[in-house]
């Protein structure tokens, strides 16, 4: 039995990526980038256990891709997502990994577990071939190492070296500042680490991004309330009752939200906001399409078109439609023209039929954000 566990850290906001969506989410093929190098270094060693670490926000969408890993909420930083995976490793080691690095060699990871017992932390580096200036003095290159991920620690070693406030940017610089053994070895130029869009273009391990398209359904329905504001499709329409719901009502709104998340496979409306939570007591719907937007797009998704049935006897909708499609645009990040809103009645047959409410079907279409475009 392996006494090595893997960390995968993958909770970042890829800050600094300048791309739409977050790098652990861009696409090879159909696998986020994420489960691309766990499923690859997972190929390399018998590991005990994988753990991956989630932005909050998206963990329980990570959870939909595999039952074999570990899933853990990741904190604010690099290092309190590393303290809330350590403490699900029950192994002697702990081998430690950056998602930005795709393209590690399986020899890393086998000299990386050969040297294990050497030291308190293995770590990959390369030598640096450039003269190197610091604060304008030329320094001796020899001296100096380009220090890379993965690194293999001491579990209880690695525990202890980051029970502090001081924020360390690797395992190695933690266990050093408390008196710990470090053993280098020789690291590769293949464990590129992607930090910016154009550095795509030296990851060569990955290929080209699924050109599938994703279709997603969802339906809402909500009852009329008298004398509150109609919020339809995010614009006021001036009649004297709006709907009754937790949040402002806005039955397009929620149908579509449900459609966004069904073709990404992201569950439903009422898992990102419970109607059983204070917060969204009469929130503006707008502000949740907002949100699921932004999700959307961090999972490394494009929305292509949507197609909206309002079915309702009243009010009229035909008046609205254009102010309709223009908001819902800009909502979504797409032209107008990829907006399609169809009105219908019911022929005056049951709850719609009898003028007491609205319901609204939509059909969302994604796909993949093509990171070879940019």
């Amino acid at each position: 039995m392996s006494n090595v566990t893997l960390i995968v850290l993958c909770a970042g906001n890829s800050s600094r990526f300048g791309l739409q969506p977050k790098k652990q989410w861009l696409r090879t093929g159909n696998l986020p980038l994420w489960l691309f190098v766990t499923n690859r270094l997972q190929n390399f060693s018998d590991f005990k256990n994988i753990i991956i670490t989630s932005h909050k926000n998206e963990l329980n969408y990570m959870r939909n891709f595999s039952d074999d890993f570990i899933f853990v909420e990741g904190g604010e930083n690099r290092q309190e997502s590393m303290k809330n995976a350590l403490q699900k490793v029950t192994t002697q080691f702990v081998m430690v990994t950056d998602v930005a690095r795709a393209c590690i060699p399986k020899n890393i990871i086998l000299d990386l577990i050969e040297n294990k017992n050497e030291a308190d932390c293995i770590v990959p580096a390369l030598n640096v071939s450039d003269t190197v200036v610091y604060k304008n003095e030329t320094i001796n290159r020899d001296e100096v190492k380009l220090i890379q991920t993965p690194q293999l620690s001491n579990t209880k070693i690695l525990n202890k070296a980051l029970d502090t406030d001081t924020e360390f940017t690797d395992d190695s610089s933690a266990i050093k500042n408390i008196g710990g053994k470090i053993k280098y070895i020789q690291g590769s130029i293949k464990s590129k680490k992607l930090t910016f869009g154009e550095d795509i273009e030296a990851i060569e391990c990955i290929k080209s991004p699924s050109k599938n398209f994703f279709s997603g359904t969802g339906f809402d329905i909500h009852p009329f309330e008298e004398n509150k504001k109609m919020y339809l499709g995010g614009i006021n329409i001036d009649v004297p009752y709006g709907f009754k719901a937790h949040s402002d009502g806005d039955v397009l709104i929620h149908s579509l939200i449900d459609a966004l998340l069904g073709a990404a496979g992201a569950g439903d409306i009422g898992e990102f906001f419970p109607d059983t939570d204070a917060q969204y007591k009469g929130i503006d719907s707008k502000v949740l399409l907002e949100d699921i937007v932004k999700f959307i797009y961090n999972v490394g998704y494009e929305i292509v078109n949507i197609d909206l049935t309002i079915i309702a006897q009243k009010p009229k909708i035909n008046p609205h439609k254009q102010e309709i499609k223009s908001t819902i645009g800009k909502l979504l990040n797409i032209e107008k023209q990829f907006v399609n809103i169809k009105a219908t009645t019911a022929e005056k047959l049951g709850f719609v039929g009898r003028a007491e409410g609205v319901a609204v079907q939509s059909i969302a279409t994604l796909k993949y954000y093509d990171w070879e475009r940019q």
